[in-house]
């Protein structure tokens, strides 16, 4: 039997500081700090709630990150 993967470790990063950053700024931020993939989503968009490592999700109102989680 094929052993379980061990996925990479996130980021270690204060997510609260991409709050109030423009969506544009906080991604290349994100990117730049080591997150392999960052979602915009509106506020209220259906997800599906998988764990993803390496993915850091914003809320995004009229441009601005309301708030920002991993996975």
């Amino acid at each position: 039997m094929a052993p379980i993967p061990t996925p990479p470790a996130d980021p270690q990063d204060d997510l609260s500081a991409y709050v109030g950053l423009d969506a544009e700024g906080a991604e290349r931020q994100a990117r730049g700090r080591g997150w392999s993939t960052v979602r915009k989503l509106a506020p209220g968009t259906i997800i599906t709630m998988e764990y993803r490592a390496g993915r850091l999700n914003f809320e995004v109102t009229d441009g601005r990150v309301t708030r920002s989680w991993k996975g």
